[in-house]
């Protein structure tokens, strides 16, 4: 797996990945700290998933630990970064993976929980400990960042709409971001092949990916988007704050 960032652009750097123990979240973290990072592999219950994605990047030469927290939960959180600061030093990059809505038995309200009010106390909670120059970076879908003009799948719906809600309410402190001296960048992707969300896509709405991918010419997998969201840590801040990976050209942009 080549690393779309140069050996040692991140050195020095430290980058907690929420949800980072498998996916899109673990090829992110394997990018960052291929690039010198040291790195945090967020993960919510699964321990040994995310001590293997350690266990890669520690024999690669680079410097990792695993720290279980569950987002929707403020004292999980609060003890995440605690910890991480005890043994990292501070947090320079924070990537806003994790997000969820379509598990069974999680509570109607469990989507708005994790997508929005989880993010958001992240962020608060993040702040005391982001060193000067920090980046934080949202990870979103086409059919979440468009979802107020272009219609989504209804299995996906819930999702859309607390993940745009989420994106409002840290798109809500750019000018505390700003006074602050931290940048913010949202990267919004369409339908990733092989992830756990086109998974259950497609097991409720059978066909939907593949129709999809047709629509878009070509969906991206898991490993290419990481890397976009790997880039995203050290490009320039793009327009509107917006880094748009993929066709676009079937959603409507807001007026």
């Amino acid at each position: 797996m080549t690393s779309p960032l140069a050996p040692a652009t991140l050195d020095g750097k430290v980058a907690l990945v929420t949800g980072s123990s498998r996916g899109i979240g673990a090829d992110t973290v394997r990018y960052l700290a291929a690039a010198g990072a040291a790195v945090v592999v967020n993960y919510r219950s699964k321990a040994p998933r995310a001590d293997k994605v350690v266990a890669e990047i520690t024999e690669a030469g680079g410097r990792a630990i695993a720290v279980g927290a569950d987002l929707t939960d403020a004292a999980s959180v609060t003890a995440m970064f605690e910890r991480t600061v005890a043994e990292l030093g501070r947090v320079d990059l924070l990537v806003l993976n994790a997000s969820g809505g379509m598990e069974s038995g999680m509570g109607e309200d469990y989507a708005m929980r994790l997508n929005r009010d989880a993010q958001l106390n992240v962020v608060e909670q993040a702040l005391p400990f982001l060193a000067d120059g920090a980046r934080i970076v949202f990870v979103t879908s086409h059919q979440a960042h468009f979802i107020r003009t272009t219609p989504t799948m209804p299995e996906y719906e819930p999702v859309a709409l607390s993940k745009r809600a989420g994106e409002d309410a840290l798109r809500a402190k750019l000018p505390e971001f700003d006074a602050a001296g931290i940048e913010f960048v949202v990267v919004s992707g369409d339908m990733i092949e092989g992830t756990i969300t086109a998974t259950l896509l497609e097991r409720a709405n059978p066909g939907a990916i593949a129709a999809r991918r047709e629509d878009a010419g070509r969906l991206y997998n898991v490993s290419e988007f990481a890397a976009e969201v790997a880039q995203a840590a050290v490009d320039p801040i793009p327009a509107e704050h917006t880094r748009l990976v993929g066709d676009v050209s079937g959603f409507a942009p807001e007026a």
